[in-house]
């Protein structure tokens, strides 16, 4: 019997990663201009930032439930288990629908070792742990033991990002309208994190620079070993900036290993163009 690790296309990992490390990709559903596409699928996340500037306004949906039983069902006929690692249920109704999709794949298939996991995370947050469970995999540990490590690694991933306009994340529900200020004429940037998987506004600063200097420092204030883990930044078609945080981050400590990728559509159409985030560990273990 193999493990199989299963997440969401709101993992925000290039796909060649997919591809390399035999992880399967349950996408969601990005709707725009009467159409509905699938995240990673059939439509990428540079087309999310390019409708978004002409003036769209894409809404997202939960993973498709036949797209998820499909999964889950091909790899238990196969004799194999399942971890799925799942975009946060505060923000998708995605891991709810797995829960009872799961109890429906175990009724037809009684032995399906099939564990789903509620990272409370979004983005490359929910990556960073996809990565490290395939390292937990080439350990060759056994099911139950992997399951809880990566949802410990879960409890400890730190979310800190900025956006150019809260009013993407009010309109889509993913923070409250009272919480979206809106400082884009006098350059003020709002700084937010996760709470049990809740995206909440914490800080207003002038101006990008000082964004990026602050998410240095609040990264120091919370994080341990980060020399040795891997760092993670994502970023809404806005490369030049998550390479400038990247430097900041190598020169203050001295980090080697890196994922940087663009925040995809189903998250982007949330987030906005501009989005910058940063991922990493407050577990001195980890």
């Amino acid at each position: 019997m193999s493990i199989k690790i299963v997440t969401d296309s709101a993992s925000d990992l290039p796909l060649h990663f997919f591809e390399e490390h035999d992880v399967q990709f349950i996408p969601l559903r990005v709707h725009l201009n009467d159409e509905e596409y699938l995240d990673l699928q059939t439509i990428q996340p540079l087309d999310i930032y390019k409708h978004i500037r002409n003036g769209a306004h894409p809404k997202t949906s939960q993973a498709a439930p036949a797209a998820i039983y499909d999964t889950f069902e091909s790899i238990v006929k196969n004799g194999d288990a399942c971890i799925y690692i799942a975009f946060s249920s505060q923000l998708s109704g995605t891991y709810q629908t797995s829960v009872m999709i799961q109890q429906e794949i175990k009724e037809n298939y009684p032995d399906a070792q099939i564990e789903i996991i509620d990272t409370k995370c979004a983005s490359m947050g929910q990556g960073l742990i996809v990565h490290h469970a395939v390292q937990l995999l080439n350990q060759s540990l056994p099911f139950e033991e992997i399951a809880e490590k990566i949802q410990t690694y879960s409890r400890h991933m730190e979310h800190i990002f900025t956006v150019d306009d809260l009013d993407f994340l009010a309109k889509g529900g993913r923070v409250s309208k009272a919480s979206a200020f809106i400082g884009g004429l006098l350059n003020i940037k709002p700084l937010l994190h996760v709470e049990d998987g809740k995206l909440i506004p914490i800080e207003k600063i002038r101006g990008r620079k000082k964004v990026l200097k602050r998410m240095v420092e609040l990264m120091e204030e919370r994080g341990h070993n980060l020399s040795s883990q891997t760092i993670a930044i994502s970023h809404g078609d806005d490369e030049q900036t998550a390479l400038e945080l990247k430097q900041l981050i190598q020169e203050k400590f001295g980090c080697q290993s890196f994922i940087i990728n663009t925040i995809g559509a189903a998250v982007g159409s949330h987030a906005g163009p501009g989005t910058i985030a940063l991922f990493f560990s407050n577990d001195p273990l980890s």
